[in-house]
């Protein structure tokens, strides 16, 4: 997306970003009828967060958004959908626009600013570590460095999949998804998962602890 142009936008309760993959489930007519669309043109759609002072049919979207490709789709014989949408590029909305029955909007690419390499890098190898400890604890993996393998090194992608991840109120990861600094997302990213993994791991001790020591005064 090199220059301004108008998506159809799906607002929703969740925020989509680049490089991520999320499973929808249209049935409304109007993303149908939006869906329709994109189909026979081969465009992408916007996901956008739907602000909290939201109403039915009055859904007011979050400026920052991410255009979705369609990669798999499937079509129901009453007209709905299941599809899988991947996550492409952010984008920012200039200009929102009520002609269709679904919202749309004249949008402009949304970029992370240019920053030196060796200033992001320890960020970068912080989050690594960071991370995969944090999926070892979730996904009882053996070897934290074969999940690190596995990682993008890519700052950007890898903020992006952090933030992506990460269990977190929708209000706080579009805040990650508006930031303009990569550096500045894996900072934050990084504050959260020192917090997060000890904090994983003591819910798990205890958890493990319950399951060989159970309280036996439940029964009573």
């Amino acid at each position: 997306m090199e220059r301004i142009i108008e998506v159809p936008l799906f607002p929703l309760q969740l925020v989509l970003f680049p490089t991520a993959v999320v499973p929808l489930h249209i049935f409304e007519r109007r993303y149908r009828l939006m869906i329709a669309r994109c189909l026979e043109e081969q465009s992408p759609f916007g996901i956008v967060l739907t602000r909290p002072e939201s109403h039915y049919l009055q859904e007011i979207p979050y400026s920052v958004g991410t255009l979705a490709a369609i990669q798999q789709i499937e079509r129901l014989d009453d007209g709905r959908y299941n599809l899988i949408a991947f996550g492409t590029e952010r984008f920012r909305i200039i200009q929102l626009k009520h002609q269709q029955p679904y919202l749309s909007a004249v949008v402009e690419r949304y970029r992370d600013a240019h920053e030196a390499v060796n200033l992001v890098r320890p960020y970068v190898e912080r989050a690594l570590d960071l991370f995969s400890s944090y999926l070892e604890i979730l996904l009882e993996a053996r070897s934290q460095q074969e999940i690190k393998e596995h990682l993008p090194t890519d700052p950007e992608e890898l903020s992006y999949l952090i933030a992506y991840l990460l269990d977190l109120r929708d209000e706080q990861k579009q805040h990650l998804l508006e930031l303009t600094s990569t550096r500045q997302r894996l900072a934050e990213e990084n504050e959260i998962l020192r917090r997060e993994v000890p904090f994983v791991q003591q819910v798990l001790r205890r958890n493990a602890h319950l399951k060989i020591h159970p309280d036996r005064s439940f029964l009573n």
